[in-house]
């Protein structure tokens, strides 16, 4: 069968669909990438006027209080003193279903977190999980497509998503936590939430440290099984929603630990992984979790569309103290929420309450749709200026990085490396009765499956551990396959 080429939206042949342009194996993405730049823009206007993802969600105010000392890590104000708060809002969601789509899907939740600082808006934008699909942005249009609707029967088809997962090997981590018993969290309060991404924190000597947000449910993790989640969707679709707003409506807060993992900049050149690559956490052995503070959320907003379905985050929105790394996904992100966002509700759309900073905004953007800030009354619109007009802050600038590196679609490191991590998660952290859970739910998932993709799945669960790939073709029907 003749294969048709693979082009961008213009007809130009892509030479390599899996790898973003990169300045060397570990550098940043090159805003050059035209395919990527092309392929993500394209997927972010898919949809009007809900979001691509993270459609279904709920959110609530509160603060986030410092309890331990950060300023060695960081000069990040909000962090800056012991008791110290900082109003904040939190949106948590699913992310494949659509508006009016049950809580309970077995899904990744989102978990943003809007910090409303002296320096201006701080986004965190996590899920509950601290490991990823996929580690290169060039890819995500593809598992959201491959998780979401048939294009010709409009219905979600196993087929798609097995066959992206099969053919997807740095995906198996993300997908034994999907389909394990913390698959589906027993509300939002009992869901812990991590930013995946590694930031860059800068401190007042210059110094930098690569950092992972860790935030732990101070009621502990709680899921549902796959038949409580069964009885559940009979009578509650918004099991997660009621569960939260109820919580506070009664008085009381729901309430998480705040933890960060650090590492020194200068160690990740010669760590046994790539510290950025978002398929594999860092090891507590190697870089403990170190505690930073107490969030907890004590508001309901007053108008869900108002608050909470126009609120809109970015990873980028960071104050000065936490910088980007050059970590791929989270690069593409910045480019791509803000992106989404301008489509989804305007150009301005930092300028809705919920989106607003506390401080003074004072710049030289001007006009488009739906100005509600005055649009800056009389002041001046250009710069340079002879008018007092605002100015720089160079004290305010970024740490410097060192690039270096061939500009070419780079490869990330890969073969049984990919496999270490999700086989101490098998060997070490499943019990017995978890393994089971976690091999039938996949069974069932996959049991309409064409068989090349069943064969594909049993050969990269063994690739994780002989005997997970043996369970599974046991629950499958299917023999054992040769590696």
């Amino acid at each position: 069968m003749n294969k048709t080429t693979l082009t961008t939206s213009t007809g130009v042949p892509v030479d390599n669909n899996q790898n973003s342009t990169t300045a060397g194996s570990r550098g940043p993405i090159v805003l050059s990438d035209v395919h990527l730049l092309d392929k993500l823009a394209k997927f972010n206007r898919e949809r009007i006027p809900e979001r691509v993802v993270h459609a279904v969600g709920a959110g609530a105010y509160g603060y986030l209080e410092v309890t331990h000392d950060m300023t060695k890590y960081t000069k990040a104000k909000f962090l800056n003193a012991i008791g110290k708060r900082t109003p904040l809002f939190v949106r948590f969601s699913s992310t494949l279903g659509e508006k009016g789509f049950m809580d309970t899907d077995r899904d990744p939740r989102g978990f943003a977190i809007k910090l409303y600082t002296e320096d201006g808006i701080q986004d965190i934008v996590g899920n509950n999980t601290p490991f990823f699909f996929i580690r290169d942005p060039i890819k995500f249009p593809d598992i959201i497509h491959s998780r979401k609707r048939h294009p010709q029967t409009n219905v979600r088809d196993p087929n798609m998503s097995w066959d992206f997962i099969s053919l997807t090997p740095e995906s198996i981590q993300n997908i034994m936590f999907l389909y394990s018993e913390r698959g589906i969290s027993d509300g939002y309060r009992h869901m812990d939430g991590f930013s995946a991404h590694a930031f860059r924190w800068v401190n007042e000597k210059n110094e930098a440290f690569l950092v992972k947000y860790h935030i732990k449910t101070d009621v502990g993790v709680k899921n549902l099984t796959p038949e409580q989640v069964c009885e559940i969707e009979k009578t509650n679709k918004d099991y997660h929603t009621l569960d939260l707003f109820n919580h506070i409506a009664s008085g009381k807060s729901a309430t998480w630990s705040f933890f960060v993992q650090v590492m020194p900049e200068h160690e990740a050149a010669n760590y046994k992984y790539d510290v950025t690559d978002v398929t594999k956490v860092w090891p507590h052995g190697d870089y403990p979790l170190i505690p930073l503070g107490k969030m907890a959320l004590n508001r309901n907003p007053q108008n869900f569309f108002a608050e909470v379905e126009q609120a809109a985050f970015n990873p980028g929105n960071n104050v000065p103290g936490i910088e980007l790394s050059n970590d791929r996904l989270l690069q593409a992100r910045v480019f791509s929420y803000p992106d989404t966002q301008r489509y989804r509700l305007g150009s301005n759309f930092d300028q809705i309450p919920v989106n607003c900073p506390i401080n003074n905004v004072a710049n030289y953007q001007r006009d488009g749709f739906m100005v509600v800030n005055g649009n800056q009354g009389n002041m001046v619109n250009y710069e340079p200026n002879s008018l007092n007009g605002p100015s720089e802050c160079p004290e305010k600038s970024q740490k410097a990085s060192n690039v270096n590196g061939c500009v070419a679609r780079n490869l990330f490191q890969s073969g049984d490396i990919d496999f270490e991590q999700p086989r101490a998660f098998w060997v070490k952290v499943l019990s017995e009765q978890s393994k089971a859970h976690l091999v039938d739910n996949m069974a069932k998932s996959m049991k309409c499956c064409r068989n090349d993709i069943k064969e594909r799945m049993v050969r990269l669960c063994s690739r994780v551990h002989n005997d997970f790939g043996m369970r599974l073709a046991k629950q499958l029907g299917m023999a054992t396959p040769k590696l």
